[in-house]
């Protein structure tokens, strides 16, 4: 059986800033990261736009404060206002720090970090690498990772969390390479597993973003906290999903429709563009259902609008978007010096996840927490994003509670002994759980259930939802989840058997989307991401408090958490 002091399941940013700075605290620690791609893959990597802290180097006005309610407000009033306090006050240090490590920030012209305005911040405070920041910060802290000796396990796909009478021992782990099997026991497990946008059809994430960690959790009985608020990125590359950066908007393109009016100053008057998220994919969905929308051939009633930059000119693009730029070229053949690029609102980031303190360790219910489980990033959710993110928040927030549930870690684990694990029980469940995948002489392919399930989130859990939607949707849901013991494997093999990788991603994607639905069937009302057409107000006396969803096979239990209120009463929501 492998052991190590610690063991931290995801090799995006939140995993990584978090072994750093175990490896900072106390280098004696045997820290490890198991990720099912290379850490270097991770989605962090595919965050363009920006990290947000007020250094005052671009608006000498800004303050930690007027971030803090920026984020609130963005938030709709749903984050908790301890955990965002921190984010806040914690951002100039942590971009400093990641300076120091080597990522290489743009730069104004004196030399100073650069900041560019972005949506629902009231303050030029966005630092940047151009359009390639996540991948920028990633790069330097696997450097790190290197430098302090964490050991990391590449392309191993975690099956299992081991929980034990309250305690997280450890984690099943198999080998995509070679179908090899590993129980690891630890002191710590930590989940830093990132995002699920794979559970709907069109999404700005990556393939390996199922939401494993989640499925996980959920199945070892741990609740999963505001599952229902799923923020959708209003510019989405049509027809392919993948994103336009904010980036390009917070350097002045413009949304245009059919009839070439910039139509966010129907909806934002103030912000326009740069209005948060969840207002702008609810502008342009509008858009497109009063029939404004723009076709491949130029005319009016098509799915989507465009995002034009022509007017800022080829050095501009070329030197601040360089990779939007690259993207609308290669995937839509679109040259967006001299064409505008057509976009449509994709499904970006999950507000909810893990529930979590401050401290980064996990909850177990609103009153107690999990002996030795701690969680970090998208996965997590301290909630300081509450109902809706700020953009250039979410690898701010990766840095800064990866670095604090780092040293929260390495504090925990001194003069703590490893767990006893069965090895050989857990080792006979995976083998089992594995072959009877293989043995299954079911009538459907993996991608047939899984697209259907795909299409039937976004169908009936989308931008905009009503509950006989929503129960349509759970209803179909629940017949497609018949289907699972109904699938079938071609490859019986053991080596890079990439199949039994993908069955296993279909159960998380539906764990999770049935969580979502539940979820956002009983918030009955409008909040940040989550519109309700039945219920359009937000209804603070009632769900002013986060959803807490218990999943079990029988079906899902919900519960509320107040909500931490400390600095700002809530407010009607106008840009």
């Amino acid at each position: 059986m492998l052991q190590h002091d610690v063991i931290i399941v995801g090799g995006g940013l939140a995993g990584c800033r978090a072994a750093v700075e175990i490896a900072r605290i106390d280098p004696s620690l045997n820290v490890a990261i198991v990720a099912k791609t290379h850490p270097i893959r991770s989605h962090s990597v595919a965050a363009q736009g920006g990290i947000a802290a007020s250094l005052k180097n671009v608006d000498s006005h800004d303050s930690w404060e007027a971030h803090a309610f920026d984020t609130v407000k963005g938030s709709d009033y749903l984050a908790d206002q301890d955990a965002v306090e921190i984010l806040t006050r914690e951002a100039p240090d942590v971009i400093i720090d990641l300076e120091h490590m080597g990522v290489l920030f743009s730069r104004l012209p004196d030399g100073r970090i650069a900041q560019r305005p972005f949506g629902g911040h009231s303050h030029e405070r966005t630092c940047y690498a151009a359009d390639k920041t996540g991948h920028a910060i990633l790069h330097e802290l696997v450097n790190n990772l290197r430098r302090n000796g964490v050991q990391v396990y590449e392309e191993w796909y975690v099956m299992r969390l081991i929980l034990e009478d309250g305690q997280a021992k450890g984690i099943v782990m198999y080998h995509i390479l070679d179908g090899k099997l590993e129980v690891v026991r630890a002191k710590a497990v930590m989940f830093a597993t990132g995002g699920y946008g794979r559970v709907f059809n069109t999404t700005s994430n990556d393939f390996a973003s199922t939401g494993d960690g989640l499925a996980m959790s959920a199945v070892a009985g741990i609740p999963l906290e505001d599952m229902e608020f799923v923020q959708f990125h209003p510019t989405g590359l049509y027809p392919v999903g993948v994103l336009i950066s904010e980036a390009v908007r917070g350097e002045g393109a413009y949304l245009i429709n059919s009839q070439g009016d910039r139509f966010m100053t129907n909806y934002a008057p103030s912000r326009m563009e740069l209005a948060p998220r969840d207002i702008t994919s609810r502008a342009i969905a509008r858009e497109l259902r009063a029939g404004r929308g723009i076709d491949l051939q130029g005319n009016a009633g098509g799915p989507f609008v465009y995002l034009d930059l022509r007017h800022m000119g080829r050095e501009k693009i070329m030197s601040r978007v360089p990779f939007c730029w690259e993207e609308a070229h290669r995937l839509a053949g679109v040259d967006a010096v001299e064409q505008p690029i057509p976009v449509r609102p994709t499904a970006h980031y999950s507000m909810g996840g893990i529930p979590v303190n401050t401290d980064g360790r996990v909850r177990s219910s609103n009153s107690s927490l999990v002996d030795a489980f701690f969680a970090a990033g998208e996965s997590a959710c301290v909630s300081v994003h509450g109902a809706n993110r700020l953009g250039s928040n979410s690898l701010l927030e990766c840095v800064v509670y990866g670095k604090r549930t780092g040293a929260s870690i390495a504090n925990f684990v001194q003069n703590r002994k490893l767990p006893e694990v069965d090895e050989q029980f857990y080792l006979t469940q995976a083998r089992n759980q594995i072959q009877g995948l293989l043995d299954q002489q079911g009538e459907y392919r993996i991608n047939q259930v899984c697209q259907a399930f795909q299409d039937c989130m976004s169908q009936y859990c989308g931008v905009f939802r009503t509950e006989e939607l929503m129960n349509e949707g759970l209803n179909k849901l629940q017949e497609l989840q018949q289907q699972f013991s109904q699938i079938y494997l071609d490859d019986r093999g053991s080596l890079w058997n990439t199949e039994i990788i993908e069955a296993l991603e279909l159960r998380s994607i539906m764990i999770v989307g049935q969580t979502i639905l539940t979820s956002a069937i009983n918030r009955q009302e409008s909040r940040g991401a989550h519109f309700r057409e039945d219920y359009p107000q937000r209804d603070d006396s009632k769900f002013g408090q986060h959803t807490m969803a218990y999943y079990s096979p029988a079906g899902i239990d919900l519960d509320y958490l107040p909500v931490t209120m400390t600095m700002f009463e809530p407010q009607e929501r106008k840009y």
